[in-house]
């Protein structure tokens, strides 16, 4: 915290003053820790996270719509999204380092978006500071696409519009 700090003090200084103006020696602030801040510069954009435990859960939804639970994360289907009942199973992927979410039947589309709830409290102090979507990503976990989301900091979660069924992850 105090490396954190730092920065955010060497910053305001050097961007809101004129360096000929200040008379005290220069020094190097001290490097951020990486469990402070995670890997903000990381090529993904998936926000960087603790693991979290397995977790999954099997529903079966109806034209009725319903709501299934993955550890911290939701799914909630609308009601006329899905003509017939569907088993919908859900699964955290875990010791990646992200939170991140595979629901199957793969490919499966909604007649009317469903909306996925993503938790992001286990993840790096920073990293909950900046605007968070949700994104698709691919089995490797590269970012194919973002989803329309709204994130709510005092929460810690973000909320984010879903078309069809694949994997998902908490991006910044």
């Amino acid at each position: 915290m105090k490396a954190f700090r730092w920065l955010v003090i060497a910053l305001v200084v050097s961007g809101c003053t004129d360096r000929g103006l200040i008379s005290a020696p220069e020094s190097t602030p001290p490097t951020p820790e990486a469990s402070l801040i995670g890997d903000l510069l990381g090529a993904t954009g998936l926000l960087q996270c603790s693991n979290l435990p397995y977790a999954s859960a099997t529903q079966t939804i109806g034209s009725a719509g319903g709501t299934i639970r993955v550890g911290p994360h939701t799914l909630t289907v609308p009601a006329g999204a899905l003509s017939s009942p569907v088993a919908i199973t859900g699964a955290l992927v875990t010791g990646r380092g992200v939170n991140a979410v595979q629901f199957e039947p793969e490919g499966l589309r909604f007649q009317r978006s469903a909306s996925l709830t993503m938790s992001y409290a286990n993840c790096n102090l920073l990293g909950r500071l900046l605007p968070k979507q949700i994104a698709y990503v691919g089995d490797a976990l590269n970012v194919l696409s973002y989803l329309l989301s709204i994130d709510n900091l005092f929460a810690q979660q973000v909320t984010g519009r879903v078309d069809h069924f694949s994997n998902y992850a908490v991006a910044w």
